[in-house]
């Protein structure tokens, strides 16, 4: 009965996210992709709401995003992992909210896994679009993690999207950057907290600086509250005037 009632309470949620929003993305730190992975055969519910802060100069607002994602575990091994995962992507737009789905895929290593004290890594993408010269980003990265004692676990990599998208308000590309992140479990104050930065770089609407907090409710369940920042304004509205800066909310729920 209590594997039925997890089964009911899956599909239920699932659905709720196709009928109402929005994608996700592999795991995370805020923003950008992290080296943790779903466990085999378990899944995880993202649903991320971004609000635009008010523009001072006009008194709008740019539209939000909305993002819903289910990841699974696909490998049973414990120094190989892998995550797969399918999105449902709404920002907004009548010309890109037609094609809403996107795809994601990692592979890598935990802190470990390779030798005592060997960094973590994972390699993979996000971004896979249906719609080719509209939604395939087609977002490839590399990762590097190690966790040091007291300051947290920094990450370093790469990304390489598709250049005819991903480009900067002059509709050049801009299609690659570093990512980093500094994240920490602040068990001083609580095991239910953790915090974090991260940074995406490059001049199209992917680059961010990102600051935010997780509380988690339970072992299963945790909400993200972050600032998002992005990099340059420009590449939303072609103009300086315009704030695209952010305040997200992400509810993970693990299954």
């Amino acid at each position: 009965m209590k594997k039925i009632n997890q089964i009911v309470l899956s599909i239920s949620f699932m659905l709720v996210c196709m009928s109402n929003f929005v994608t996700g993305t592999p795991s995370t730190q805020i923003w950008i992709t992290s080296t943790d992975f779903q466990k085999f055969k378990s899944f995880h519910l993202g649903l991320d709401n971004y609000f635009r802060l008010e523009n001072q100069a006009y008194h709008s607002r740019g539209a939000g995003i909305f993002d819903c994602g289910l990841t699974a575990g696909v490998l049973p091994f414990k120094k190989l992992q892998a995550e797969v995962g399918i999105d449902y992507l709404n920002m907004g737009d009548g010309i890109y909210d037609t094609n809403p789905i996107y795809f994601n895929v990692k592979i890598g290593t935990p802190e470990g896994a390779l030798f005592k004290g060997s960094p973590a890594f994972a390699f993979g993408g996000y971004n896979f679009g249906t719609k080719s010269n509209l939604t395939n980003y087609n977002v490839a990265y590399a990762l590097i993690a190690e966790t040091i004692p007291i300051i947290g676990r920094v990450s370093a990599g790469y990304y390489y999207g598709n250049e005819k998208l991903l480009v900067d308000e002059n509709n050049k590309k801009s299609n690659y950057g570093i990512l980093l992140s500094l994240d920490r479990q602040m068990t001083e104050i609580s095991d239910k907290l953790w915090m974090a930065v991260d940074y995406q770089g490059g001049k199209n609407y992917l680059g961010a600086l990102n600051v935010g907090f997780s509380w988690s409710f339970s072992s299963n369940v945790s909400v993200i509250f972050a600032y998002d920042i992005y990099n340059n304004n420009k590449a939303y509205y072609n103009s300086k005037d315009v704030n695209v800066n952010s305040i997200s909310m992400q509810l993970d729920i693990n299954f």
